[in-house]
């Protein structure tokens, strides 16, 4: 073997050995530091790197990326004396990798204590109530102490967050107990409030019912008397054209007495004072004609007379009357024009009512 190729291996493996010492490669995100000698001499960015072999070496690798360290809960005294479990989550930061290294020896138990401390100085001046409504409060309170704290650190505090608050189980159930009861209390409060607005909405329907069936009432009222209005008014006209005397008028008068009756709803009905002038009106016609059938010719002559006596005192009380000629057949026309007259009203009453009913029940169609 040739003694000079043990050399050559000897110096190609100083080579490379020197070779891997001097260069270093730095992942992105990190960064080394590094000491010459035991001293701190330089931190070592991303990428390709040189350093002196055997004289520099690398102390701490550090991740600059945003990490998040959760904490155990640590028991904390409220105000009121209350003992509560609180468990936080932090989100830090490194922006000096020099400082985090030297400047602390363990920055994570640093800034686990440093948030213990500063929350129970926090949470002591709160009560229970205050404690679990007050969480950005606290959240930021707790950011600006260590933020403070470990910029010296080179670390940066981002976020603080409380992750949980446990009570004890005593003042869970009590907690349990209030929201039940004010669920309770708005439930109620709901109800209450449902009925009164359903009380409302039925009176408000309870009188627009009522109105329209008073204005349906007074519709039909007012047809109906319009239609027994104009049957009174063509009964008037009829009576007139056919120049109906007194006779006839004290018959029809007494014709309908017996109508005033026959309704439901009457209990006594009172006899009109003209009832005794009506009777000897109608008697004095009869009593007339039965005596001129059996008297001689000197009564008829008297009763004549008498008619023309009649005739000349109603031409002095009415102008433009017309003359009645005795024992003649105009008051037996007149009968029969007013039964006529009486049919046609009835027919007229009978329309109008007729109207009426169907002028109700278009207005109120939920009316029975």
């Amino acid at each position: 073997m040739d003694p000079l190729v043990i050399p050559i291996l000897v110096a190609a493996l100083v080579v490379v050995f020197l070779v891997a010492a001097t260069v270093r490669i730095v992942p992105q995100a990190r960064r080394y530091n590094i000491e010459r000698f035991g001293r701190y001499r330089r931190t070592l960015q991303p990428g390709l790197n040189f350093v002196l072999p055997v004289a520099d070496r690398v102390n701490t690798k550090l991740d600059v990326r945003e990490q998040v360290y959760s904490s155990d809960p640590k028991p904390v005294i409220t105000e009121d004396n209350l003992v509560v479990n609180i468990d936080t989550v932090l989100y830090y930061q490194i922006t000096d990798p020099r400082a985090a290294a030297y400047e602390v020896a363990d920055y994570l138990q640093a800034i686990d204590q440093l948030t213990v401390t500063t929350l129970r100085n926090v949470i002591g001046s709160m009560d229970l109530e205050a404690t679990l409504t007050s969480r950005e409060e606290i959240n930021a309170r707790l950011r600006a102490v260590l933020d403070d704290a470990t910029g010296k650190w080179g670390i940066r505090v981002n976020r603080v967050e409380i992750k949980a608050i446990d009570p004890p189980n005593t003042i869970k159930e009590a907690m349990e107990k209030q929201m039940r009861a004010e669920r309770d209390k708005r439930a109620a409060i709901l109800h209450a409030e449902g009925e009164r607005q359903a009380k409302i909405l039925t009176a408000e329907g309870t009188k627009q019912k009522d109105i329209l069936e008073a204005q349906g009432t007074q519709q039909a009222m007012i047809l109906r008397a319009d239609g027994e209005s104009k049957a009174v008014e063509l009964v008037f006209q009829a009576v007139h054209r056919n120049n109906a005397d007194a006779k006839v008028l004290a018959y029809k008068y007494l014709e309908t007495l017996p109508h005033l009756a026959q309704s439901d709803n009457n209990t006594f009905w009172v006899i009109p004072g003209e009832l005794t002038e009506a009777i000897r009106t109608v008697t004095t016609a009869f009593g007339d004609q039965s005596a001129g059938a059996g008297a001689g010719p000197s009564v008829s002559a008297e009763r004549e007379d008498a008619a023309a006596a009649d005739v000349a005192d109603s031409d002095k009380d009415s102008v433009g009357a017309p003359e009645i000629e005795p024992n003649s057949t105009l008051a037996l026309d007149a009968v029969a024009a007013a039964d006529e007259a009486a049919k046609e009203a009835a027919a007229a009453v009978s329309d109008a009512k007729a109207e009426a009913e169907a002028a109700g029940e278009t207005r109120l169609p939920g009316r029975a």
